[in-house]
C-alpha cells in the first residue's frame, strides 16, 4: 500500500555490536561552560570598544585628538666638558656656572607676535640689546635669523636661552613677575672659563668652542647636536673629542604643537677627560709678556713689529713648556658668542689678525738661523770644518753683487768665527761652488744638492706634527719646486711683464717687481746662482715656522736626533687618574758627523759672548749658564728685517731650546735677542 503523502519511508537498519575485550567507552555530554564564558568576554571586549568609539565620535574631540597625535621626541644633554691643564695640574681651562635666562617655545607660538614682546621687555629688564635676545629664539638658518652662534640653534622642545652670563640677583627678579614675564626661566649652565694663573692667555694653544656644522652632526652618530660646542682651535680642537665625554639622552613625549608632555627615559651624561699639557705656567706668562715687550720696543725705535712669536721645547723629548704668539685675543669672549664685526676684526690684516697663530701658522724667511742647516751642507760638500776661509765684505756671483750686513770685511775665519760673526760671503761662496759643481743651469733636478737634502733632513718643507691645528709646512726651495712654482704663476707673470705694477707707488719697487715679472715669464723656472746663494743664508724663497727651527736647533743640542714637538703630556680622569700616558715620538735623526755638529754648536756658543748677540747678553753668567744661539735678520724689499734669534742651553746638557720671532721687527740682536733672554732669565732661575 502506497501512502498518499509520499514515497514509502525504509525501515532503518539496525547495528548488532561486536563482542570487545576492552570496557565499554562511557560517553559524557560535553559542558557548555568554557564556551559561555568565552562568548561572556567577546561581548565585553566588543562593548569597550563601542564604548570607546562613542566617546571618540560624542566626547571632547579636541582632547581625545592630541592624545592620539602624541610623538616621542630624544633630547641630548651635553657632557661636562674636560679640562686644559698645565704640567703641575694648574688648570688654564675649566668650566664655571654661568647664569642664563630661557623662555618656553611654547610661549613664543602662543603668543600673536611670537613672543617678541616678551623677550624685549625682558631685555629691558636686563639692561640688554632687545634686538639681541630676539634674534636668539630665531632658529639659525631661517629668514632674519643673525649669524652662528647668535642664532637658535638648540632643541624646539627645550627652553630656549636668551641671554647669557646674566647677574643672578637680576635674573631671578624675573620669576616674581610670573604674569608679565610668563614662561620665562632661569637655568645654570657651565660655560668655558679661563683662570689666567700667572697672566697666562696662551689663547691659540688652548684654542675655543664654536657651533658644530650639519655635516659634524649628521657624521657624530649623535654625539654631537647642534647645540653642542666643538672645540674651534688649539687644544680644544685636536683634543675635542676626549674633552667633550658623552651627552645625555632623555626621551620625552610632545604634542602636535611641539610642547613637551612628559618624560619617559632619562640617561645621564659622562663627563670628559682632561687633558695636562706640558706646558709651564712660569714660562708660558714668561714668553708672552717677552713677545708683547719686543712689539713694543722695537716699535720705539721706529719699526712696524707687525706681529711676533716664542717658543719653548725641551730638546730631548719636544715636550712644548710655552707658545706664545702675538697680537693675541681673549679665548672668554666666544663664551656669549662673538658677533659678525668681533670676528672680521680678528682676520683683519690690518688689526694684525689676532686669530693667527704665528708660532706654527704663519711662515718667515729665517735668515741666518738658517746657517746651522747649511754649515754641515757646506761640509758635505767638501768644505774642511777645520780649515779657514775668507770673509770679504763682498762677492760677485752671476754678475750680481752681494755683501755682508754692513757690508764689513771679516779676514780669514774658521769655521766657529764664521758662524759668530754671521759671515755672509763665506756662505755665498760654498753655496756657488755646489752650484757649479752640479751643472748649473743645465741641473734640471734636485738630486746632488747637499744644501736642499740637509735642510730636508731637519724636517724644514713639511709640517713637525705638533698636536695643534693649523699647521702649515713651511718651504724648502729647489730646482724642481721653482719649476713647479713658475708653470703655476707662468701666466700672471706674463701678465705683469706686459702691464707692470701700476698701483705700486714707490718707484724702485715698482720697477723691481716689473723686472723680476720679466724675467719669470720668460725663463723664471731656472734655478740661478742668486736663487743657491740667497737660499743658503735663509733668504729668498726659503719659510719656515718659529715651531719648525726650534725643532731644528733640539736637534743640534740632541746629536742630531729629531723629535715631534708635543704641547699634550696625557690625558686623565677628573680624580688625575692617568687614562693614557702620550709618549715622546722620535722623528730620526740627521745625519751630521759629531764632529761637524761640534763646530756648529762652539760658534753658537760664540755668538752669546763676542758675536753678534753679545750685547743682549751682556752681563750674562757665561761661565755658570752658557747658551748657544743664533741671530737672525730675515730682509724683504720694501719691508723692515724680521728679527730672529735660535738658542739652546745650558751648553753642557740642554734643557731647552728658545725661539723668538718679531716680524718687522728689526735686526735680529736688538730686537729678538733681548726677547729671549727675558724668557731665559726665567729658565735660569728654575735650574738647580
Amino acid at each position: 500500500m502506497v501512502s498518499r503523502s509520499g514515497p514509502a519511508r525504509r525501515r532503518p537498519l539496525v547495528r548488532v555490536p561486536r563482542p570487545t575485550v576492552t570496557p565499554p567507552r562511557v560517553r559524557r555530554r560535553a559542558s557548555v561552560g568554557p564556551l559561555w564564558a568565552l562568548v561572556l568576554c567577546v561581548v565585553l571586549l566588543m562593548g569597550a570598544l563601542v564604548g570607546r568609539l562613542g566617546q571618540v565620535q560624542l566626547g571632547p574631540g579636541d582632547e581625545v585628538a592630541a592624545a592620539a597625535a602624541e610623538e616621542t621626541r630624544e633630547l641630548t644633554t651635553p657632557a661636562l666638558r674636560g679640562r686644559l691643564l698645565a704640567a703641575d695640574g694648574t688648570p688654564l681651562v675649566t668650566d664655571a656656572a654661568s647664569t642664563v635666562v630661557t623662555v618656553e617655545p611654547e610661549v613664543l607660538l602662543e603668543s600673536e607676535d611670537g613672543g617678541r614682546g616678551l623677550v624685549e621687555r625682558v631685555a629691558r629688564e636686563l639692561g640688554l640689546p632687545g634686538g639681541q635676545l630676539w634674534g636668539r629664539t630665531l632658529v639659525c638658518g631661517s629668514p632674519d635669523a643673525p649669524p652662528v652662534p647668535l642664532c637658535f640653534s638648540g632643541s624646539p622642545y627645550e627652553p630656549v636661552p636668551i641671554a647669557y652670563g646674566v647677574d643672578p640677583a637680576r635674573a631671578l627678579a624675573l620669576l616674581e613677575r610670573p604674569e608679565e614675564l610668563p614662561g620665562i626661566g632661569v637655568a645654570t649652565v657651565p660655560v668655558r672659563d679661563y683662570p689666567g694663573p700667572g697672566g697666562v692667555v696662551a689663547a691659540h694653544v688652548l684654542g675655543y668652542l664654536g657651533a658644530p656644522t650639519q655635516e659634524e652632526v649628521q657624521g657624530s652618530g649623535g654625539l654631537v647636536t647642534p647645540d653642542t660646542r666643538v672645540g674651534r682651535a688649539g687644544l680644544e680642537e685636536v683634543y675635542d673629542e676626549v674633552l667633550r665625554g658623552t651627552p645625555g639622552r632623555t626621551v620625552v613625549s610632545v604634542d602636535p604643537r611641539g610642547v613637551v608632555t612628559g618624560q619617559l627615559s632619562q640617561t645621564d651624561p659622562v663627563p670628559g677627560a682632561d687633558v695636562r699639557t706640558h706646558l709651564d705656567v712660569e714660562v708660558q706668562a714668561a714668553a708672552e709678556k717677552a713677545v708683547a715687550d719686543a712689539v713694543r720696543r722695537a716699535r720705539r725705535q721706529g719699526s712696524p713689529a707687525r706681529s711676533a712669536a716664542a717658543v719653548v721645547l725641551r730638546p730631548d723629548s719636544g715636550a712644548v713648556l710655552a707658545a706664545a704668539s702675538w697680537p693675541t685675543f681673549d679665548p672668554a669672549m666666544w663664551t656669549p658668542g662673538v658677533s659678525e664685526e668681533e670676528y672680521a676684526a680678528l682676520l683683519d690684516p690690518e688689526g694684525g689678525r689676532p686669530l693667527l697663530d704665528r708660532v706654527v701658522a704663519q711662515t718667515f724667511p729665517p735668515a741666518s738661523t738658517f746657517k746651522v742647516v747649511s754649515l754641515p751642507a757646506a761640509v758635505q760638500t767638501g768644505v774642511d770644518p777645520d780649515g779657514r776661509y775668507a770673509c770679504p765684505a763682498s762677492v760677485t756671483i752671476g754678475g750680481q753683487r752681494f755683501s755682508n750686513y754692513e757690508s764689513e770685511a771679516h779676514g780669514r775665519l774658521t769655521l766657529p768665527q764664521i758662524v759668530e760673526v754671521s759671515c755672509d760671503t763665506a756662505f755665498y761662496r760654498w753655496a756657488y761652488d755646489h752650484w757649479r759643481a752640479l751643472g748649473g743651469l743645465a741641473q734640471e733636478s734636485d738630486d746632488g744638492d747637499r744644501f736642499v737634502a740637509v735642510a730636508r733632513g731637519f724636517g724644514l718643507g713639511r709640517s713637525t706634527g705638533v698636536d695643534l691645528p693649523g699647521e702649515v709646512a713651511g718651504r724648502v726651495p729647489s730646482r724642481e719646486w721653482k719649476r713647479d712654482y713658475w708653470e703655476a704663476t707662468r701666466e700672471e707673470s706674463c701678465r705683469r711683464a706686459e702691464e707692470g705694477y701700476p698701483e705700486v707707488e714707490e718707484q724702485e719697487r715698482r720697477d723691481f717687481l716689473e723686472q723680476l715679472a720679466r724675467e719669470s715669464c720668460e725663463d723664471g723656472w731656472q734655478w740661478r746662482p742668486g736663487d743657491q746663494v740667497n737660499a743658503s743664508i735663509g733668504q729668498g724663497d726659503v719659510a719656515v715656522t718659529p715651531l719648525q727651527m726650534a725643532v731644528v736647533y733640539a736637534a743640534v743640542a740632541e746629536d742630531g736626533r729629531l723629535w715631534q714637538p708635543q704641547v699634550a703630556a696625557e690625558v686623565q680622569d677628573r680624580d688625575g687618574t692617568v687614562l693614557e700616558h702620550l709618549e715622546p715620538v722620535t722623528l730620526g735623526r740627521v745625519s751630521i758627523a759629531p764632529h761637524v755638529l761640534d763646530v756648529i754648536r762652539e760658534g753658537l756658543e760664540g755668538v752669546n759672548v763676542r758675536g753678534t748677540a753679545a750685547a743682549a747678553f751682556r752681563g750674562w753668567p757665561h761661565t755658570a749658564y752658557p747658551l748657544a744661539g743664533k741671530t737672525g735678520s730675515a730682509e724683504v724689499l720694501g719691508q723692515d728685517a724680521t728679527s730672529w734669534y735660535a738658542s739652546y742651553g745650558p751648553v753642557e746638557d740642554p734643557e731647552y731650546v728658545v725661539v723668538v720671532v718679531v716680524e718687522e721687527g728689526g735686526l735680529g740682536g736688538d730686537t729678538a735677542a733681548p726677547a729671549a733672554r727675558d724668557i731665559w732669565e726665567v729658565l735660569r732661575r728654575r735650574s738647580p
